[in-house]
């Protein structure tokens, strides 16, 4: 199979098609949703392909027959009939009042007027939509198709301002509340964003939506899959550890099969470099600020389970830490259980790279020098490559010491052992390492288990008034923790940190180590 063009940052379907740029197909959706139903919502991180998609779409409703040969849909499309297609995106630019929202809609009618060649329209939003979409259907003699990009990009600009973003929201439902009102004129309508807010708040009721979000047969709408990887970019393969790139960028899901970030796989193909690219583009402060703010314990993220419901919610002022991370894209649905009316679902990280650069990227922002993070990880890691625990002893004494002092008055100090806890966790987690925190055996529970470069280690934390060295040592041993991984054949390394109140660092680090 011959090489093709990456389609690095290219949204635009004809332009992949025309210039022969690789491309997966996803026509077989775009049939099966016209087939079955006529308004969508779908919900997607940033860079996934959701503007690809709602371009590919309207290719296909406008009837562009060329662009389709060789694709699933070509045969089996009546290329005849030609919708108008209108397109409203938010994906450009940063409003930063409800009037620049208001003018910016208004333009926005204004291109699709002149598009579909129609008399320019007049008046307040509500009145200019309902005229676009009748007056384009009468002109074709076909209803409209509506689809919308970054429905509520307008609203996440402004989270860090819940007021302006409540005004964002309205003025958005202002535009939004025309589809339902209109069904009639319309042949087909999606909307798609990153995050998922009520239809209450936003949509008034637009309740004929089907929100295909979490629907098992669209997991990979968007993404490419395991299979697209090994036979689409088979050429792009040669040189690269195939296992490495599932473990670096694969495990995306929304209850079915598992997807990549296709700006992650592209720029690996480009360069054949493992770097995060995809959480290199854009990670919003605000969430880095929240986890600290709501002191989240940094492990949990490993496994937390949730509600549909509560990975759902997303409300202006009221954002739940599941959801945030979930619709985000910073955690994934590992599995899923059935619990009478409700289905439970275990989140975790989605791969190597989500999870390594957020950590990270926490760490950097918790102590006073972002820096002194980086480099510490870097020695961290050649710590314990050698295997030298009193260097170990020495960077987290460092990082815990670079922690300014207001973070500690602002947080409770009942709840030291679990932050302790976290900065050893992220600090681990930042160089990709197998971790598995509270880890329960017949015993107990260990607080970390890490596995490393053919060994293993086993960490317990203590918070003590003074200085006892020994005693978080001492449970390690006494509850024989470290028997369920003597089966493994490896060495195994008991390490028992203890935190102070008083000191706010570590004052206790006692090490055994096989012989």
């Amino acid at each position: 199979m011959a090489r093709k063009k990456l389609p690095i940052g290219i949204q635009t379907f004809a332009k992949i098609r025309e210039a022969d740029y690789y491309y997966v197909d996803k026509t077989a959706f775009a049939l099966r949703m016209i087939e079955e139903g006529t308004a969508y919502f779908l919900s997607r991180p940033r860079r996934f392909g959701k503007s690809l998609f709602l371009d590919t779409l309207a290719e296909l409703l406008a009837g562009n027959e060329p662009l389709f040969r060789g694709l699933y849909c070509h045969d089996k499309w009546d290329w005849r009939v030609k919708y108008p297609v209108i397109r409203i995106s938010f994906a450009e630019g940063v409003m930063g009042s409800a009037a620049e929202l208001k003018i910016r809609i208004l333009d926005i009618l204004a291109e699709n007027e002149q598009r579909l060649g129609l008399e320019k329209g007049s008046g307040e939003v509500p009145g200019r939509f309902i005229r676009l979409i009748q007056a384009a259907e009468a002109k074709s003699g076909q209803r409209a198709v509506i689809l919308v990009d970054e429905y509520d990009k307008p609203i996440l600009d402004n989270l860090t301002r819940p007021d302006l973003a409540r005004e964002m929201r309205d003025g958005l439902r202002n535009l939004y509340s025309v589809i339902k009102g209109q069904d009639a004129h319309i042949k087909f309508a999606m909307l798609t964003g990153v995050s998922k807010f009520s239809k209450v708040n936003i949509f008034s009721g637009l309740n004929n939506l089907k929100d295909i979000t979490l629907h098992t047969g669209y997991s990979s709408i968007c993404g490419y899959t395991d299979a697209d990887v090994d036979t689409v970019f088979a050429p792009e393969l040669e040189g690269l550890d195939r296992e490495k790139i599932r473990h670096w960028y694969n495990g995306y899901n929304w209850r079915g099969e598992a997807v990549y970030n296709p700006f992650d796989l592209l720029l690996l193909f480009d360069c054949h470099e493992f770097r995060s690219f995809w959480f290199e583009t854009g990670t919003p402060t605000f969430l880095v600020d929240m986890l600290t703010e709501r002191k989240v314990y940094l492990p949990a993220f490993l496994e937390m389970q949730s509600s549909s419901e509560l990975i759902s919610a997303f409300e202006v002022g009221d954002i739940s830490t599941e959801a945030l991370m979930f619709q985000s894209g910073y955690l994934t649905i590992a599995s899923e259980e059935n619990l009478g009316d409700d289905i439970m679902f275990t989140l975790t990280y989605p791969n190597r790279e989500v999870r390594g650069a957020l950590m990270g990227n926490i760490l950097g922002r918790w102590v006073e020098n972002p820096q002194q993070a980086v480099q510490s990880r870097f020695a961290l890691y050649k710590a314990l490559e050698a295997n030298g625990f009193e260097r170990i002893r020495e960077i987290f004494f460092s990082l815990y010491a670079s922690i300014p002092n207001d973070w500690f008055r602002k947080n409770d100090i009942d709840r030291f052992e679990g932050y302790y806890a976290s900065v050893f966790y992220a600090a681990f987690a930042a160089l990709g390492l197998e971790i598995i925190p509270e880890d329960v055996s017949g015993q107990g529970k260990l607080d970390m288990a890490i596995k490393f470069n053919g060994q293993i280690y086993l960490l317990e934390f203590k918070v003590v008034e003074e200085k006892a060295e020994g005693k978080a040592l001492a449970q390690i041993k006494e509850k024989k923790y470290a028997d369920k991984y003597r089966s493994l054949r490896q060495p195994i390394h008991l390490i028992g940190v203890e935190f102070s109140r008083k000191a706010r660092n570590v004052t206790g680090f006692a090490v055994e180590s096989p012989d």
